[in-house]
């Protein structure tokens, strides 16, 4: 497919566009890590006896998030970006408010399932968004800078919940994440432009939507890259949703866990912004696939450590710190690799490539997550297993050859004006 586009004229700037879409996708990690420092109290005080069972709060979220990703793409690619996403932050901030109010840990699971499902466009739209105006290594420089913004909240998100649940108790983080949601919701109603070409304005018809997804799911140069990250994130997702039994409780971090967390979110966004930097010279598969490589060997070195039984908690933290900049290298390179094909049908192609991931890494997070058994041994070992399996991955999408550049310096350059 061509990578001609038409140009479309936007008000706002590349900069203020970029820091918006990354807030609206950050709502999403607030609503998981301002979490973390409460699970144990929720637990408690909704008298939970599986230790385990406070994950769901988490993990349940996540599989919605997955789920409802089918939809809201193909929606925008029809009724535009915009309209799409601002009911999307509506229905996140209804929920939010909502479960406020809960008192029963499986109605609380499953109003955080819902909230995934109906907030799932905030995660699947900023990429359609970006995909309408740029493209190639271009596209890789800009979503890495998305997930270098975005990645400030997982910084601050476990120190705000903590201030929050110790000042007023738990449930008033679900309105901040309410009231948060509201102002995205005003900026974005104000500022945010509709970037959906009119010519490219596809039919609610479900033959359309099917063939528009089926191209996605068929082709071969993306489809590895989609489920090859699917493999990295849920990983990722397991490590979250245990992280406070893991390194608070088995490491014995404590109070000092809000910390090492957001430390290691300092550590990714600092990886996104490197590959800001570099990946338009020296292109978005030669970054991201010596980040995998190397991720493999990290892996490796984190599963001796665990196997030996004596791993202390800065080991861990050391080795896992360097896991997650690896990532970094990896998600927004993969993201913009898989989507580059679909121009015409960002929206549909965004949608089935986020239900794919995420629901695949939300299945891979909660049985990270409920392997979980006082030791950092399966944690170590879905390191390793996830890092080959991506890599076998890649290499069906690449034809068995790595570090191919396809588009020269010089070649991406942005669909619209600035």
């Amino acid at each position: 497919m061509s990578s001609e586009q038409p140009k479309i004229q936007l008000a706002i700037s590349e900069r203020e566009l970029v820091v918006m879409l990354a807030l609206l996708q950050a709502l999403h990690a607030f609503a998981v890590d301002a979490m973390l420092p409460a699970l144990g109290l929720i637990s408690d005080e909704l008298n939970v006896t599986d230790p385990n069972k406070r994950q769901l709060v988490i993990g349940m979220f996540l599989l919605g998030l997955g789920l409802g990703s089918l939809v809201p793409g193909s929606l925008a690619d029809r009724f535009g970006r915009k309209t799409i996403l601002l009911c999307c932050v509506t229905g996140y901030v209804v929920l939010s408010l909502a479960s406020a109010l809960v008192t029963d840990i499986d109605v609380l699971i499953a109003m955080r399932f819902v909230l995934g499902i109906v907030s799932s466009g905030l995660s699947v739209l900023p990429q359609a968004i970006i995909r309408d105006r740029f493209e190639g290594d271009r596209m890789a420089r800009l979503q890495s800078m998305i997930a270098m913004i975005f990645l400030v909240v997982p910084m601050l998100a476990p120190s705000i919940g903590q201030g929050i649940m110790l000042a007023f108790g738990w449930r008033w983080i679900f309105g901040a994440m309410g009231l948060v949601g509201l102002g995205m919701m005003a900026w974005a109603w104000k500022r945010l432009p509709e970037t959906l070409h009119p010519e490219y304005r596809q039919t609610i018809q479900p033959i359309t939507i099917a063939r528009n997804m089926g191209q996605a799911v068929m082709t071969r140069s993306s489809i590895g890259y989609v489920l090859g990250s699917a493999a990295m994130l849920g990983v990722g997702w397991g490590y979250i949703q245990s992280s406070q039994q893991l390194v608070a409780e088995h490491f014995g971090a404590g109070t000092l866990f809000p910390i090492i967390f957001g430390g290691m979110a300092l550590a990714m966004a600092t990886s996104n912004f490197l590959n800001s930097r570099i990946v338009e010279r020296f292109g978005a598969r030669r970054v991201s696939h010596t980040a995998l490589l190397t991720y493999i060997v990290i892996a490796l070195i984190q599963f001796t450590l665990a196997k030996s039984g004596h791993q202390t908690l800065w080991q861990f933290v050391v080795v896992q710190t360097f896991s997650m900049m690896l990532m970094g290298f990896v998600g927004a390179n993969f993201g913009s690799i898989a989507l580059q094909p679909f121009a015409r049908i960002a929206g549909a192609a965004s949608s089935v490539q986020a239900f794919i991931r995420m629901v695949l890494a939300s299945l891979i997070g909660w049985a990270v997550g409920q392997s979980y058994d006082q030791t950092a041994l399966p944690y170590s070992q879905a390191l390793v297993i996830s890092g080959l399996a991506c890599l076998a991955l890649v290499l069906f999408s690449e034809k068995g050859r790595l570090f191919r550049r396809l588009n020269p310096p010089g070649a991406a350059r942005p669909v619209s004006a600035p």
